[in-house]
């Protein structure tokens, strides 16, 4: 009790900003909200900002806190706060001949636009709007604002349907034959009033309240219970905004907008926030309210016809522009309004801005003098550089887009193509020149070709590291997966979505980016790379102290990722390189061989395609480490599991279907994640690791022999004991020397062999494995699927239940669990460090992509991090911020 007491009762809940008086300097966002500390800190800065007070976002924790009651004394202080407002601007709350008005908004501390309530023109009543109409002399004006009131006040207060109330303006608008709300006559409007307020009694079951002090706490009310609306939690959610008390309540003094065609209302950016140029941008509305700007109901004018309208007021509103800049060093985005010709500041935030545009200012920002490089690197949102990397929709094709369901945004990019259902059909049609996006249920590696071939791949479940999700990112291919909506029927290659059904001459595009499926063809955008981008990359790099490598399979993947700045390779993926032309039938030849002698002949027959890869990433990656991944998945996700696949695959290798579809029952395992994978298969099959580091040494002798610096790394992944990991180190040891001896080379290859941690025990038992280990790479993915008992590919089921009720705060596939599986990393750089000094420590699973997760590698003294390609600038600048914000 004490507690609700000290932040209700005893503590200071209202804080007035105007010439009489500014409270609250020192105070910051959590406490006042953003909008409450900015306009106080525009009033402080001498803007013409119309005087108010705002009531804390402490009050809000304790209305939820002591049941959805208003703490005790706040009601005091808020009629404290009235009086002082009312004597400042010599106007009375309610008053018949002079009366004030307020507005009513919410303001959190973090930005949430339009996710919660707002009420304008409250204060008036019956008698304060005929008050207002001599006052100002303008009838219309006066019952335009009282109609508004009693609409917002019946919407956000009562819950009455906004519909309600424009069926009542249509009759209206109807009887004196106008389209337009701005064409009904003062007399319409009068009408209108007294409709408004027969609807509100019909659906509100009470009469529109007349005393203002009511009004004003009913409305505060409301402000409070917005910030639980469905929509505004599920804002929060999508944001992972977290940890804040409530949002404050904003109560300041309305100027008016509507007062005729000398007055108008408008919203702008100081700088535009889609391409970062320096140009204001924004839009107005003549002879409206502010609502009117974002509902919709009438078309705005681009700001910069405002010279045309009042020339004087533009002036003024750039000279205002450049000090809010100046002031909060940042591009700004701003609401105002003009009263008869007079210039009024209602709101001043942070603008929200594209990747693109954030480089862009920040550089231009830097070369102003109004920020220095770290204010830069630290303001720049790491994970916003993908929209500076990848293809993407231009902004106004894709606002006139028909989405037809969302997923989760699981790779970035911009993709469009007609649909393709199989992996072979998807490769094939690409093949022949076509666009094509590979529809799936789910992917497995048997799919490789056909997502490597499509422009974008959509699943309808798994996450965001799932196999499609992994992969896509990798190689920089756009990438929705787990789109529920979607209803995929590949016999008859067909999905529904919401009744609609399309096949393969139909057209979809993908945007990876926000997770939307739209319909048609939707047009795209290329990125241009260099220039401000790249200046952002040296300051990046510069300021990091991590270093960054890539996850890369393939040649190509390697040179773009050099090209993206990438350091090294920390995880070379060999299993992907069996499923490409005639290697899969290799493999599966091995696969089914019955004894070692057959399994060592199609295994000689893999080992040329190793080394020839092996080779091409050690040319690309020159000088630099690359980390060999040996094969980790069970061996029977490299078997077709259809009737026609095996029967395809018995005649290739001539043996009988039975024979196929007998070894993949024998292969099959309930729990393949705690089956016969990774060091496992090197335990029972050590000709597979034999032939791997075969290749591998062979690699490298051939890059040295062409005067190429190859810096071979081996890592044995999934060991869970030092046994696995000393047996397996002797195994490669004795299998590089004697690929020295054959190929006659006494010269130094200097290969470190080091494993995967992802095993549970391999990091509680860290300082035994580290003496058999030149390296660990943690593998973050698998480590966080033993940890938690989550199969990543399944998470998605119940983790919107989970993030719902607050049991995870986000997706650990996404972001690193720093207080459970983050415990066992640090817990493995630690104790492994401690029997073998300097032990090379770096993470290559997908959270090393992840800035948050970035942040956390830095703190625990991770020599790197390894990402996908198209991660790799993001990062870099990651790095550089978790190191500058230690």
């Amino acid at each position: 009790m004490a507690k609700k007491k000290a932040a209700g009762a005893s503590s200071k809940m209202v804080y007035y900003f105007g010439k009489t008086k500014t409270e609250g300097q020192g105070e910051g966002k959590q406490l006042l909200g953003g909008k409450g500390v900015n306009l106080a800190e525009m009033t402080r800065i001498g803007l013409p900002v119309p005087p108010g007070f705002t009531i804390t976002t402490a009050c809000c924790d304790s209305y939820y806190k002591n049941g959805k009651q208003l703490p005790k004394g706040l009601m005091d202080e808020v009629n404290e706060a009235v009086a002082i407002l009312e004597k400042e601007l010599d106007k009375k709350f309610g008053d018949d001949e002079n009366p004030l008005l307020v507005s009513v908004r919410s303001g959190a501390a973090v930005s949430m636009p339009g996710m919660m309530n707002t009420i304008l023109n409250l204060g008036l009543n019956d008698a304060a709007t005929e008050g207002l109409a001599k006052a100002t002399d303008n009838p219309r004006f006066a019952y335009d604002a009282y109609r508004r009131l009693i609409n917002m006040y019946g919407d956000v207060v009562m819950g009455i349907d906004h519909e309600e109330f424009e069926h009542a303006f249509d009759k209206i608008k109807t009887k004196y034959k106008v389209d337009l709300d701005t064409d009904v006559p003062a007399e319409g409007l009068k009408e209108l009033c007294e409709a408004y307020k027969a609807v509100f009694k019909k659906h509100g079951g009470e009469d529109f309240p007349q005393d203002p002090i009511h009004q004003l706490q009913l409305a505060i009310e409301a402000v409070f219970g917005s910030w639980n609306t469905e929509r505004a939690v599920r804002y929060r959610e999508i944001e992972n905004i977290r940890g804040l008390l409530g949002t404050a309540v904003n109560v300041q003094s309305m100027v008016y907008g509507n007062m005729g065609d000398d007055s108008g209302t408008g919203v702008a950016f100081t700088r535009d926030p889609s391409s970062g140029q320096n140009k204001f941008f924004g839009e107005f509305l003549i002879n409206a309210q502010g609502e009117d700007v974002v509902a919709g109901i009438r078309t705005p004018q681009p700001v910069i016809e405002m010279k045309k309208w009042n020339k004087a007021v533009h002036a003024e509103l750039i000279a205002i522009k450049d000090k809010l800049e100046s002031h909060y060093k940042d591009v700004q985005d701003i609401e105002f309004t003009i009263e008869k010709g007079k210039l009024y500041m209602l709101q001043t935030r942070d603008g929200k801005r594209t990747g693109i545009a954030a480089v862009k200012i920040a550089v231009d920002m830097v070369k102003e003098g109004l920020i220095d490089e770290k204010t830069a690197v630290l303001r720049i949102p790491a994970g916003d550089l993908t929209q500076c990397l990848l293809p993407s929709f231009i902004p106004a094709a894709k606002k006139k887009a028909n989405v037809l369901a969302t997923g989760l945004p699981a790779s970035p990019g911009a993709a469009v193509g007609q649909l393709a259902f199989t992996a072979a059909e998807a490769k094939a049609r690409a093949e022949a020149g076509e666009s094509v996006l590979l529809i799936r249920k789910e992917t497995s590696p048997e799919d490789v070709d056909g997502m490597h071939a499509a422009a974008g791949i959509l699943t309808s479940t798994g996450g965001m590291t799932s196999h499609a999700a992994v992969v896509a990112r990798g190689w920089g291919k756009c990438c929705v997966a787990g789109a529920g909506d979607v209803d995929i029927n590949e016999k008859t290659k067909k999905i529904t979505v919401n009744g609609k059904t399309y096949g393969v001459g139909d057209t979809l595009s993908l945007d990876g980016t926000s997770g939307e499926v739209m319909e048609g063809a939707v047009d795209r955008q290329e990125p241009k790379l260099g220039g401000d981008f790249g200046t952002v990359m040296e300051w990046a790099d510069k300021y990091r102290t991590l270093g960054v490598r890539t996850n890369a399979d393939t040649p190509e993947d390697s040179k773009r990722a050099r090209a993206f700045g990438a350091e090294g390779i920390g995880l070379c993926r060999t299993e992907h390189m069996f499923f490409e032309g005639d290697r899969i039938g290799h493999m599966r030849a091995m696969i089914l061989a019955t004894t070692e002698e057959d399994r060592r002949k199609a295994l000689a027959k893999l080992l040329p395609f190793q080394r020839k890869d092996f080779v091409g990433i050690f040319t690309a990656m020159k000088g630099l480490p690359v980390t060999v991944r040996l094969l980790d998945p069970p061996l029977h996700e490299f078997l077709p599991h259809e009737k026609a696949a095996q029967k395809e695959m018995a005649e290739a290798l001539g043996i009988s279907t039975a024979e196929v579809k007998k070894r993949a029952e024998q292969l099959h395992e309930m729990n393949p994640m705690l089956g016969h994978r990774g060091c496992r298969l090197s335990v029972t099959y050590p000709e597979i690791l034999e032939m791997q580091v075969t290749a591998i040494t062979e690699a490298a002798i051939a890059c040295v022999n062409k005067k190429v610096d190859a810096k071979a790394e081996i890592m044995i992944p999934l060991v869970g004991t030092r046994a696995e990991l000393s047996m397996l180190r002797e195994k490669v040891e004795a299998t590089i020397e004697a690929t020295k001896a054959a190929k006659k080379f006494d010269g130094e290859l200097d290969i470190l062999i080091g494993t995967m941690i992802e095993i549970p025990r391999a990091a509680l038992t860290a300082d035994e494995v580290a003496q058999d280990a030149d390296f660990f790479s943690f593998g973050t993915n698998d480590l966080t699927q033993m940890t938690f008992g989550y199969s990543r590919d399944d998470i998605n089921t119940f983790l919107p239940d989970y993030l719902k009720q607050d049991i995870l705060h986000g997706d650990p596939f996404q972001s690193l669990d720093t207080t459970g599986v983050g415990q066992l990393v640090e817990m493995g750089v630690k104790k492994g460090r401690s029997s073998k000094k300097g032990l090379k420590c770096g993470i290559c699973g997908e959270h090393g992509g992840d800035p948050a997760s970035i942040q956390f590698c830095h703190e625990v003294g991770l020599d790197y991090v390894s990402c996908s390609p198209f991660r790799v600038p993001i990062a870099r600048l990651a790095a550089a911020q978790a190191a500058l914000k230690k």
